[in-house]
């Protein structure tokens, strides 16, 4: 007898140290996602905590944080077992910021100045509720079949769908939400934010002000290799820096996002492991290096702020979308960008008119063109920060779709050929979600090509 219990206790002792031995190290990470994401979801959409427990932090080992909300001070901790305590603070304008002990609450901060003007147009161009608008090429039946497939019935969790969008001729000919999402629900696009990113370049392109094709304007970067990385480089994720992006362990990419200061400057001191052009290599490290080399082109930190608004967001009535900052006051542009499901399909409308938005041309056509071509590498499926479906990686879409793509299937396709947007954003990947069977659907119910 004392000799199983001691046999058990051995074991018992082993399974103890492994746990804290593979464990313990996340726990940093385990605090930092759930804080943060427990103050974004509350104080940016208004969902409460058991929701957000139960939906957005419905991830292995999540499950072992406790999550508190301060009302009066706008943020939230999180702790495993009462160890690694972290916080998030939202800030108006900003979002939520997940902080150190060294970051100062009480130094007063820049936000964005929004410019949001109302008018009487219907959506996509103006606030006034769409129409219904009835095309004679489409089966509306088929159309909503397709639609609901996305979602999962009731008591099943799988699919697990918040909402799907398809805009056809810049009208809503489909819209469905799951409970206790609407169309006003903000929702965050993950690192559909990248390809956000990537549209500001476009946009200084278009004013003159910017050459992707010119070396990064990186002052550490000048006397060594990497003086030859170019931003067309860091756009098409071919520089050939050393980076791994893995989120089921600790990794550049979840040590960037939960432990980072200044997550712009992670990527930027990288050593060279490929020769650039060479070697596709997926990274929220660059983009948050290509959002940092933004903030230097401008003289201060608020026309930096501004620009993102001004230019693109807000110049395109996406009133709901903010893009949240580091501790350094840097847009996280590759993970953190939030807005309602309609405004997700506005970025993809301006994508479909190659830059033109009522009438006004922000981008250039070439750059539509520029950012669906596939890069070396990458076997047809990644452009300038958009993937593509040029390698057929969808076979039941057409090849000429691309899409801006979030961690847990975020999706906004776009595709010319057919003069369609289509959104989907929700809490599974592809390997629970078979999202070409749901495009097959949409597209089949088409009864001609137009």
């Amino acid at each position: 007898m004392k000799k199983s219990v001691k046999i058990i206790g051995v074991v018992l002792l082993i399974a103890l140290f492994y746990l804290g031995f593979t464990t313990y190290p996340k726990l940093d990470l385990i605090s930092g996602f759930s804080a943060k994401s427990v103050a974004s979801g509350h104080f940016i959409d208004n969902r409460s905590v058991e929701m957000i427990e139960k939906g957005d932090n419905d991830i292995d080992l999540l499950d072992l944080a406790a999550n508190t909300i301060d009302e009066a001070g706008k943020f939230a901790t999180a702790s495993v077992y009462g160890l690694k305590e972290r916080k998030a603070i939202y800030r108006e304008g900003l979002g939520t910021t997940l902080i150190d002990d060294s970051f100062d609450t009480s130094k007063p901060y820049n936000m964005p100045k929004r410019i949001k003007i109302a008018n009487n147009l219907t959506y996509p161009y103006g606030d006034v509720e769409p129409k219904d608008t009835v095309f004679t090429n489409v089966d509306y039946t088929k159309l909503n079949t397709a639609v609901a497939s996305a979602f999962d019935g009731k008591g099943v969790i799988k699919k697990r769908t918040r909402s799907l969008l398809v805009i056809y001729k810049d009208k809503i000919i489909a819209e469905k939400y799951d409970t206790g999402f609407n169309k006003d629900s903000k929702l965050l696009g993950w690192s559909m934010t990248k390809s956000i990113t990537a549209t500001i370049f476009g946009i200084l392109e278009k004013q003159g002000k910017f050459d992707v094709n010119k070396p990064a304007s990186i002052p550490e970067w000048k006397n060594d290799a990497r003086k030859k990385i170019t931003t067309n480089d860091l756009l098409h994720m071919n520089s050939g820096l050393a980076w791994e992006e893995s989120y089921d362990k600790i990794c550049d990419a979840t040590q960037m996002l939960f432990q980072s200061a200044n997550m712009g400057r992670v990527q930027l001191e990288k050593d060279v492991a490929y020769d650039p052009n060479t070697h596709w290599n997926y990274s929220s490290g660059t983009t948050n290096l290509l959002s940092y080399i933004l903030r230097n082109q401008f003289k201060t930190h608020q026309e930096y702020f501004d620009f993102w608004y001004a230019k693109l967001i807000d110049k395109i009535g996406m009133k709901s979308m903010l893009v949240e900052t580091d501790m350094a006051g840097n847009f996280v542009g590759s993970s953190y960008g939030w807005a309602t499901t309609r405004d997700w399909g506005k970025f993809g409308l301006l994508y479909l008119h190659k830059g033109n938005w009522n009438g006004e041309q922000l981008f250039n056509e070439s750059w539509a063109k520029y950012v669906a071509t596939p890069t070396n590498d990458s076997n047809g499926g990644y452009g300038a920060h958009f993937w593509l479906n040029a390698g057929g990686r969808y076979p039941n879409a057409p090849k000429d779709m691309y899409s801006a793509n979030g961690f847990q299937g975020q999706k906004v396709f776009i595709i010319p050929s057919k003069d369609l947007v289509i959104v989907r954003l929700g809490l599974t990947d592809e390997s629970e979600f078979d999202i070409n069977e749901v495009l097959k659907g949409i597209l089949g119910s088409f009864k001609n090509k137009k």
